[in-house]
């Protein structure tokens, strides 16, 4: 259910009564929420490209694109994330927290349903002082 828009974006109806009027949201939009979900979770080090919290919502999108995509079809959002990981956490638990702040956020902030959240780990970061 994908509107393109001028800009070239693609747009998903989120809400729409007729007496007030409709509330569309960039794919981009979730993109960032996902990613800023992501870098939330203790023992995630990064996105892919090294993008951190701070940097997500500046990102261009084609840098996000690296990190986070997006599909989202009838009002269900698949969400594909590389992470890099810091080295002495748990890979599966990491994953499955980094899963849930994903999903809720996206569900919490936006009403769309997510179906699944999908991880690659593109590496881990070791960092000396820890």
């Amino acid at each position: 259910m994908a509107e393109v828009t001028i800009e070239g974006r693609d747009t998903y109806t989120i809400y729409d009564n007729q007496s007030t009027g409709k509330v569309d949201i960039a794919d981009e939009v979730v993109a960032i929420i996902a990613g800023l979900a992501a870098t939330e979770v203790e023992g995630v080090s990064s996105l892919s490209g090294h993008i951190t919290y701070g940097d997500v919502p500046r990102l261009s999108r084609k840098n996000l694109a690296k990190a986070v995509r997006i599909a989202i079809e009838d009002s269900v959002v698949k969400v594909s994330l590389n992470v890099y990981l810091k080295y002495g956490y748990s890979i599966p638990k990491t994953c499955a927290l980094v899963q849930d702040k994903v999903k809720s956020a996206i569900e919490n902030m936006t009403g769309l349903t997510v179906s699944d959240v999908d991880i690659s780990i593109a590496g881990v970061d070791v960092d000396k002082t820890k």
